[in-house]
């Protein structure tokens, strides 16, 4: 559990840090130029990750049940994941409506996977894992938000076909991880019987 804390921090920490000290960000990318910076960020995110994803590998071979969700939450954390994927894809897909209206919908993305994993799941670590996405996520959403609106940022207005692409690739991409790669990569199949 300890390794996951820590990755979390460092994870986590690493993405915190730029957008709420972005004169500190803005001087080390005078000193050091764009791309060393981009890619030191994305060194330690990674060594974030892993940490996370090897500390929550180790942590639940030691279960320990905090409370125990009805079999039901399982196919609304499916649904919650979907959306979590259309939002994903909306950040990136240029033109469409979803990030127009939302301005971030990768951090809502994440909002919303972190909320129907903590419906579906009860375990410590899980609570962990979820809880602290969902507490990173959600005021990061805000404050950006409301940043954005103060800085007067407008994003391009959406089309039919911006909607259509990003709904398209973040349905295709979480069929694709929840009927194969969540079971590869996680060792939970959250698809059980639908194959």
């Amino acid at each position: 559990m300890q390794l996951m804390i820590y990755g979390l921090f460092v994870f986590l920490g690493v993405h915190v840090l730029p957008v709420i000290f972005p004169r500190w960000r803005q001087r080390k990318i005078d000193r050091f130029g764009e791309r060393p910076w981009k890619a030191a960020f994305a060194l330690v995110a990674l060594v974030g990750l892993v940490l996370v994803c090897f500390g929550f590998g180790r942590a639940r071979q030691l279960p320990l049940m905090l409370y125990a969700p009805p079999q039901a939450m399982d196919h609304l954390n499916a649904l919650f994941t979907l959306v979590a994927f259309v939002l994903l894809a909306a950040a990136y897909v240029p033109r469409n409506h979803i990030k127009s209206a939302l301005g971030h919908p990768m951090l809502l993305g994440v909002v919303v996977w972190a909320s129907g994993h903590l419906l579906a799941t009860g375990m410590l670590h899980d609570v962990v894992l979820f809880g602290a996405f969902l507490s990173w996520a959600l005021p990061m959403a805000v404050w950006l938000r409301q940043r954005d609106r103060l800085a007067g940022v407008r994003y391009a207005a959406g089309t039919l076909r911006g909607d259509t692409l990003a709904v398209a690739i973040g349905t295709a991409a979480w069929l694709v991880f929840a009927f194969w790669l969540h079971r590869w990569l996680i060792g939970v199949d959250p698809m059980p019987g639908m194959h």
